[in-house]
């Protein structure tokens, strides 16, 4: 019994399908294979989960922004940034 959970195990796959405005389905595969355990599997689930942004996409879309907001925002990150490089704000 213990050799069929050890197949199962290293033969599983993590998926996740999230549709998109635009009809587009991401899927993150992670295949099992690659590490020892289930741990280590999840461990790289969630990391390219995170490097995907998907979850920041998501609740960027809860709630409708202006785009003369959106642009008053990427002014003022800009300044800010510009700000830190030239030295007048520690960062």
């Amino acid at each position: 019994m213990e050799q069929i959970f050890g197949i199962l195990k290293m033969s599983l796959i993590f998926a996740l399908q999230i549709k998109t405005p635009e009809e587009v389905y991401i899927m993150l595969i992670i295949d099992s294979k690659d590490c020892e355990n289930i741990d280590k599997a999840l461990k790289k689930y969630k990391k390219k989960f995170e490097k995907s942004k998907t979850l920041v996409n998501l609740r960027a879309r809860q709630a409708f922004v202006k785009p003369s907001v959106k642009r008053r925002f990427e002014v003022l990150k800009a300044i800010y940034k510009q700000q830190i490089f030239s030295g007048k704000i520690e960062g």
